[in-house]
This record gives C-alpha cells, sequence and structure tokens, in this order.
C-alpha cells in the first residue's frame, strides 16, 4: 500500500493546469501539504496567485465561527482576501472573478452534510460555470471513509446553507467527488478539474491514511471528534450543549436538567454497534449553559467501522426528547424562519410529536441505499 497524498501534494504534475493564468485561491488552514507548507504559499511561489476568497472562519483561520468578514488583504502574501461569508451573500461575484482566470479550492472536508465548506465550494462551482471560468478542486481524502453512507436525504424545502444539495448525512465521497456529481446532476457545465489523492483506498478511514490531523475548525479537534459529529451535530438544534466550550466538542452531550447515570444506562441497554456511553460532568466556558453544571454522556468509539454516528445521535436524541419535559428544539431565529434542527436534519421528522425511532431510522436507510448506488459511478477511488 502506497503513501496517501492529497491533491495539493501532486501540484507539480499539474502545471500546464496553473500556468499563465491569474489564480483565485478558496481555503482554510487545512490547505497544506504533507511538509505543512500552505496552499496559498505553495501557489504564490509558483504561479500567479491573484486573490483569495475566504469562507467561513478566514484563511488563516483567525475569524470565529460566524463572523462576516470583509475584503482584506492577506498579511502574508499582500494578495487580496474577498469573503464568501458575508451577511448578504456567500457567492463570488462579478467583479471577484474578475480578476481571476480560474478559482482553484482546497479545504479538507469532514464527509458530513451540515459541515458548510462544500457549499462554499459548491456555490463557487457554479458562479464559474455561469461566469465561463475554470474551478479545479485539490482533492482530499474523506475522513470518514469513501464506503459507508448514513442518514436520509435531504429535502428540497429544507434546502440552506447547513444543506444545499440532497446529500446523506454521511456521504462517503471526497470533495472532489461531489463537485462532478453535482456539476453533472445539475447540468452546469462547469470546466472542472481535479487534481486527485494517491495513495487513498475507500475503506481507509483518517487513522489508515498516516495523515497528520489538522482542525478543520475549532469545534473539529480531533479525528475522534469528526467520526461522533453526523449524529451528534444535530443537538446544535436543541437546548442541550453539544459540548461546544469544553475539549471534546461533540463528544459530550449534555444540560443541567439530564441525569448522567440514568442516560448512561439506558443508552447503553441499546447495545448500538461500536459505542458506548459513559455519565459525564461538565462546565462549557463558552456556548450553551456557560459556566454551569452539565451532565450528560460522553460517545467512546470501541469499533469506528462499526459505529453509525447518524443512527447513534439520533437514538440519543430521540431517548431525551422521549424522557425529559425540559428538552426543547431551539425555536427560529427570526419570525416566519425556520428551526435549525429542521435545516440540520434536512426534514421535519425530528420535531414531529410521537416519533417512530426504528421506523425513521429504516427510512434512513432506504434512502442511503439509493444514494449510495447513485453515487458510484462518480468514485474516483
Amino acid at each position: 500500500m502506497g503513501k496517501v497524498s492529497n491533491g495539493v501534494d501532486h501540484i507539480g504534475q499539474y502545471t500546464h493546469l496553473f500556468k499563465g493564468k491569474r489564480l483565485g485561491l478558496i481555503t482554510v488552514p487545512t490547505g497544506l501539504n504533507r511538509e505543512f507548507v500552505s496552499t496559498i504559499d505553495i501557489l504564490n511561489e509558483r504561479f500567479h496567485l491573484a486573490a483569495l476568497f475566504s469562507p467561513e472562519h478566514g484563511v488563516r483561520g483567525d475569524q470565529g465561527a460566524g463572523a462576516v468578514i470583509d475584503s482584506y488583504l492577506d498579511p502574508m502574501t499582500g494578495v487580496p482576501v474577498h469573503s464568501l461569508y458575508r451577511k448578504d451573500s456567500k457567492r463570488l461575484t462579478a467583479q471577484m472573478l474578475d480578476e481571476v482566470d480560474m478559482v482553484v479550492y482546497d479545504i479538507q472536508d469532514v464527509g458530513t452534510r451540515y459541515y458548510t465548506f462544500i457549499y462554499t465550494m459548491l456555490n463557487a462551482l457554479e458562479d464559474c460555470a455561469s461566469a465561463g471560468k475554470e474551478f479545479v478542486v485539490l482533492d482530499r481524502i474523506n475522513p470518514l471513509g469513501g464506503v459507508t453512507v448514513e442518514g436520509n436525504l435531504l429535502k428540497p424545502e429544507y434546502k440552506s446553507f447547513l444543506g444545499g444539495y440532497p446529500l446523506t448525512m454521511r456521504y462517503g465521497l471526497t470533495a472532489g467527488e461531489i463537485a462532478c456529481l453535482v456539476n453533472d446532476r445539475m447540468n452546469w457545465r462547469a470546466n472542472l478539474n481535479i487534481v486527485r489523492c494517491q495513495g487513498w483506498e475507500r475503506t481507509m478511514q483518517f487513522p489508515d491514511t498516516g495523515l497528520h490531523w489538522i482542525m478543520p475548525s475549532m469545534g473539529i479537534p480531533r479525528f475522534d471528534t469528526a467520526l461522533v459529529y453526523p449524529g451528534t451535530c444535530l443537538f446544535e438544534g436543541t437546548n442541550l450543549s453539544e459540548g461546544r466550550g469544553t475539549t471534546a466538542p461533540f463528544e459530550m452531550i449534555g444540560a443541567p436538567f439530564l441525569d448522567a447515570e440514568k442516560l448512561a444506562r439506558e443508552m447503553n441497554r441499546k447495545e448500538l454497534p461500536g459505542v458506548v456511553f459513559r455519565p459525564v460532568y461538565f462546565r462549557p466556558s463558552f456556548s450553551k449553559f456557560q459556566g454551569e453544571l452539565c451532565r450528560g454522556v460522553q460517545l467512546h468509539v470501541l469499533d469506528r467501522r462499526l459505529f453509525r454516528p447518524v443512527e447513534t445521535g439520533v437514538e440519543l436524541l430521540l431517548t431525551v426528547k422521549r424522557n425529559y419535559e425540559e428538552f426543547a428544539f431551539l425555536p427560529p431565529v427570526k419570525e416566519g424562519s425556520r428551526h435549525f434542527i429542521d435545516l440540520l436534519a434536512g426534514d421535519r421528522m425530528l420535531r414531529e410529536p410521537d416519533v417512530d425511532v426504528s421506523g425513521l431510522l429504516e427510512r434512513f436507510r432506504d434512502e442511503s441505499r439509493t444514494f449510495a448506488v447513485m453515487k458510484e459511478q462518480y468514485h474516483m477511488y
């Protein structure tokens, strides 16, 4: 088995794509090669890097979650940085696209539908298709692997920046494969090229690759976080803490009103594959219940191949919903807008009064199987 490497490590084999063109790069701190050299610096030294396009968190990772960013000059290179996370829009403008001939995308994905970077990519791909600009994805491995698919398909009426295309919650594709799938199925006809990973096989999860974990964002500090995230991110739509403000975000779920020991016992009785639940007590330093004692559970994954994060997260959420009258879904941010949980779930089914858990999960499995068959034609690895 050869050494696993991402697309950026093979730029030297693709100089014909980039040479003589004004490049615009969409990236964040995960845009690094195996030697930890930034893709910004690689493109700036070898080619004509004309602009940087910043998603959420900023190209250097110096912006907070949800922070609205204006244009500025990158202090390291002097290259102009334009925000793709503005209050009024998350798209490339005609003026931005006038500065470049090609847009390059290099961001580590976490393989989960509600992680927003892939919609930054798809928005930019559509904008480039409309403007007749070239688009290149420097592909990266999917840390959750390329085989297992989980969850429901996003319903069109729940489309948002948390779910911009009908993918399953865990989709088993790389960013490059998603770009090809959506470009084809939406008939955008973008001039799209993928600089492929090498040595990666679909059965590989992150620990199998020998690569170094770079935090995709501060909320995903470790691979263990990314592994549980497809399920426990759903708690962001509830009045429970999803562990933000602790050193184990998304691995610990809790609230002041839960009974930690009882909840752990009840979850362990379900004998869900590959996971055990441990009672925990924590005080978040920020976010929900800042400074308050929360009681809850920590998910410990014993077998990452057997573990099904989406099904586990849904079982945990609906168990708490059924047993604690203090449990609530967060209300819409403004009147007439949609519940956050509906945008995450891509449907309103988790808010139904009497959810049949087994029926719901069987529906998830049916939709996952359909998607898994469809996506195979876009596999590059």
